[in-house]
């Protein structure tokens, strides 16, 4: 679906709905200048066509114990399907893995992980990663700050 295919109603509805998705229906429909009934219609349509996937929980890291955020590039060895099949299993089994993205350029993928400070990432390093087939060079950067942290980009008319 394309941007085009959705009116200023539904754009403000998704704009809403990204800052908050805890926002009662009828708090949105008056924010977006709907009755309650035609804006929770709206709100379905957008989840039917996929536009919404899904709403979620945002958790603080630093207050779950793994504060630091570590940003890792991949290489692997091969590129059949069975090297990238058995990288992409392994990633969805380990829990402070939080995204990856396959990539173009000069590494495969790019991965971030959640740590526990240097000794959390050592820990993830030798215990978890290095020991995944398939991967011939990683080069890791930690996140010192985030300036912003969005979720998806909505065009504006």
């Amino acid at each position: 679906m394309s941007n085009a295919s959705l009116d200023l109603i539904d754009q403000r509805i998704l704009r809403k709905l990204s800052k908050d998705g805890r926002i009662s229906n009828t708090q949105l429909a008056q924010q977006v200048g709907l009755s309650p009934s035609p804006c929770w219609q709206r709100v379905r349509r957008l989840e039917q066509q996929g536009v919404i996937t899904s709403y979620r929980a945002i958790l603080d890291q630093e207050k779950l114990g793994a504060a630091e955020i570590v940003m890792i590039e991949v290489i692997l060895n091969r590129h059949d399907d069975d090297t990238v099949e058995t990288f992409g299993k392994q990633m969805l089994k380990m829990p402070e893995v939080l995204e990856v993205h396959l990539t173009t350029g000069e590494y495969d993928y790019q991965i971030k992980v959640a740590v526990d400070g240097t000794r959390g990432y050592e820990e993830f390093l030798r215990k978890k990663l290095y020991r995944v087939p398939g991967i011939r060079h990683s080069r890791s950067s930690f996140v010192l700050r985030t300036l912003k942290d969005v979720q998806a980009y909505l065009p504006e008319d």
